[in-house]
């Protein structure tokens, strides 16, 4: 086996600005884990359609909600439709993610008798990496898969306002060179039972390239990403990020932010779907919900850390949001 890369210890100058640290520290709180789990050959024409996002969650976390898909490619190019609509042009080097694993189709040079890709694979469980080979022998292209699953991910206003495709073109530079890195040594690895490496490169892969795609962020989208790039929202979700804990009012925030309580409102129902009090709820009880699952504090030392003056006032928000009381979900991690 190979030498481990040392690129896979971190991407270089991960550090990046200040938009960029308040996303690492908005999913830092996640429990996120995942695996690369396929790769894929094509050769034109070739088009394949993916299954619905319930059917991904049973072949690949049986049990769970929801996941994360996301493709590398490595060669070629390729077109991409969605179901709910947009289409996509990608080619090598460039990572497409589907936060909530819409529905879609990829292929080459269009979508013409696009077969299910459930009938190009093997049935699972796989003990290796599962290759798929599809195509009529012409121009290759090729790619690589993997996942992310969180229990938080309906909770997390973050993952919560993310669009339903998102394509990321490092462009060389430090980010490509690392994925190159990250993804020879996942395939070199990937018979390796219990690497902390492999286990952990999904959520580095995620991490850095929503980094990479919030710099190439306008100003006229929507989503958290975007509300990063606004002036008045970003600076209010610093804050909130910062001091959770504090007796925020609307008044006050938007005094910090420097705007008045009805364009801080506006802007933050534009980009996050929701008023900045609301936010600032959901924030608090996703760090609450990190807390139960990773320590032993107790419900009142939770409930004092995120801001809630009493144990009743913070299980009945958590059970509104959740469906179940703290001691439940705790219990169930």
């Amino acid at each position: 086996m190979s030498e481990q890369p040392r690129d896979l210890s971190g991407m270089p100058g991960a550090a990046g600005t200040d938009q960029e640290r308040l996303l690492r520290e908005g999913l830092r709180c996640l429990q996120l884990s995942g695996a690369i789990f396929l790769r894929a050959h094509f050769s034109a024409p070739w088009a394949y359609a993916s299954p619905a996002s319930e059917q991904i969650v049973q072949m690949l976390k049986p049990g769970d909600r929801r996941v994360i898909l996301f493709h590398i490619f490595t060669e070629g190019r390729c077109r991409l439709a969605l179901e709910r609509g947009g289409e996509a042009e990608l080619e090598a080097g460039d990572i497409a993610i589907f936060p909530f694993a819409d529905r879609h189709k990829l292929g080459h040079p269009d979508f013409a008798n696009a077969v299910p890709v459930g009938d190009l694979l093997p049935a699972p469980p796989w003990t290796t990496f599962p290759v798929l080979r599809h195509g009529g022998g012409g121009t290759p292209a090729s790619m690589v898969c993997g996942y992310l699953y969180s229990d938080d991910l309906p909770f997390n206003p973050v993952l919560a306002s993310l669009p339903p495709f998102i394509r990321v073109r490092p462009s060389g530079g430090p980010l490509a060179r690392w994925v190159e890195a990250s993804v020879s040594y996942a395939l070199q690895a990937g018979a390796r039972d219990g690497d902390p490496l492999l286990q952990r490169l999904p959520e580095l892969l995620f991490t850095e390239s929503l980094c990479e795609f919030s710099r190439q962020h306008t100003g006229d989208d929507q989503g958290w990403l975007a509300g990063l790039a606004d002036p008045v929202v970003g600076r209010a979700l610093a804050f909130i990020h910062r001091e959770p804990a504090h007796a925020w009012t609307l008044k006050e925030l938007a005094q910090r932010a420097a705007s008045s309580r009805s364009v801080l409102d506006e802007r933050f129902r534009h980009f996050l779907g929701q008023a900045p009090m609301s936010y600032l709820t959901a924030w608090r009880l996703q760090l609450a919900s990190r807390q139960l699952r990773t320590t032993k504090a107790t419900m009142a030392e939770v409930a004092g850390a995120i801001g809630y003056g009493s144990e009743a006032s913070f299980s009945r928000a958590f059970k509104r949001y959740t469906g179940v009381s703290p001691s439940e979900w705790r219990g169930a991690a």
